[in-house]
């Protein structure tokens, strides 16, 4: 009987453990293919809370990668100017608008910004992220502890690579930008 209770606790913890890893992971269906990214949420539960909440609400599906800069990173997240399906979309204002949400207060970590992280996008006011985010295509270390980083691509980056680069005149606008198809935790 103890065996089988020693046994019963074992699989069991193995079973949340799963659940607790697997729903830490998220895909974006890109046009080009689909993006895994693993959340930290040990390092910031707050953006990674938020990350999920609108990811999973479909906030994110239809937004478009406003801000692409060869070398840099893919900028997205703008739920209210940024969402191609939505009647408030307009390009010219992407980059501008966020969730209804109230802003989140910075979550700064020890994690670099390296190729394939991604980080909250937010304004001069370190605690003014809401739904915008980037992907860095390269290292940014300039970027390290001025943002908060909260996950990480973990398969698909050559299809975050493919997304289209904007303008390097107009600070990386993009004229007909790629979108997230959806997005959902695993």
């Amino acid at each position: 009987m103890k065996k089988n209770f020693y046994l019963f606790i074992f699989f069991f913890s193995l079973l949340t453990n799963n659940i607790y890893a697997q729903s830490n992971h998220m895909i974006l269906k890109l046009t080009y293919g689909n993006v895994e990214i693993e959340l930290y949420p040990d390092k910031a539960p707050a953006h990674v809370k938020r990350f999920k909440e609108l990811a999973d609400s479909g906030k994110y599906d239809g937004v478009v990668f406003h801000r692409v800069i060869d070398g840099f990173m893919a900028q997205t997240g703008d739920v209210k100017y940024g969402n191609s399906n939505s009647p408030d979309f307009d390009l010219s204002l992407a980059g501008t608008g966020g969730s209804d949400l109230p802003n989140l207060q910075a979550e700064f970590t020890d994690v670099a910004h390296t190729r394939g992280v991604i980080s909250a996008a937010r304004s001069a006011d370190p605690n003014s992220a809401n739904s915008q985010f980037f992907i860095c295509f390269e290292a940014a270390p300039h970027l390290d502890g001025q943002y908060t980083v909260f996950g990480k691509v973990i398969e698909g980056m050559e299809f975050v690579d493919k997304i289209k680069r904007g303008d390097e005149n107009n600070n990386g606008a993009v004229s007909d930008p790629d979108k997230i198809i959806s997005s959902k935790s695993l």
